[in-house]
C-alpha cells in the first residue's frame, strides 16, 4: 500500500485523491449520505475515483463556464507549449492552478449534493434504483466529454509541436 502511495505524483495526490477524500468527509458531514470508508484499499481507490471525477467536472463544466463569463482568460495553447519549454516552473503553476479549480468544484459539488439530498427527500422522492441509474449516466457523460476534451488537447499539442 505504501508503495502505491509513493508512486502517486503530487498532481494525482492534490488534484484527485485529496478532493475525493474531502468530498466524502464533507458530504458525510453535511448530508445524511454515508459513504463508507472502512476498507483502506477500497477507500483509496474510491476517493481517487471521486476526486478524478470532480477534476473532470471542473475541467469540462466549470473551466468553460469561468472562461465564458470572462472570470478567467487563457492564452493560445501554442504559446503555452512554447512557454512550458522555456519555463520549468510553469508546470508547477499549472498544477497549483488546477488544484484551486478542483477544490472550488469539490465545494460546489458538496453544495449540490446537499441541495439534491434535500430536494429528493422533500419533493422528488426518487427510488434508490432510479438515483443509481441517473448517477451512472451522469458519470458516463462526464468521462465521455473528458475523453473528447483530452483528445482535443492531444491534437492541439501535436499541432503546436509541428
Amino acid at each position: 500500500m505504501n508503495e502505491l502511495f509513493n508512486k502517486l505524483s503530487s498532481y494525482n495526490l492534490f488534484n484527485n485523491l485529496l478532493p475525493g477524500i474531502l468530498f466524502v468527509v464533507l458530504l458525510n458531514k453535511f448530508t445524511e449520505y454515508n459513504i463508507n470508508y472502512d476498507n483502506l484499499l477500497v477507500s483509496a481507490f474510491l476517493f481517487y475515483f471521486l476526486g478524478m471525477t470532480i477534476s473532470r467536472l471542473s475541467s469540462i463544466i466549470f473551466e468553460p463556464l469561468l472562461k465564458f463569463i470572462r472570470f478567467i482568460k487563457f492564452k493560445d495553447y501554442k504559446l503555452f507549449v512554447e512557454a512550458s519549454k522555456k519555463d520549468a516552473k510553469l508546470d508547477i503553476m499549472v498544477e497549483t492552478n488546477n488544484k484551486f479549480r478542483v477544490l472550488f468544484t469539490m465545494i460546489i459539488m458538496v453544495i449540490i449534493g446537499k441541495l439534491y439530498y434535500s430536494l429528493n427527500k422533500n419533493y422528488l422522492n426518487m427510488s434508490l434504483e432510479t438515483q443509481e441509474y441517473v448517477l451512472l449516466i451522469i458519470i458516463c457523460l462526464i468521462y465521455l466529454f473528458s475523453y473528447r476534451k483530452q483528445t482535443k488537447y492531444i491534437t492541439k499539442r501535436i499541432e503546436a509541436s509541428n
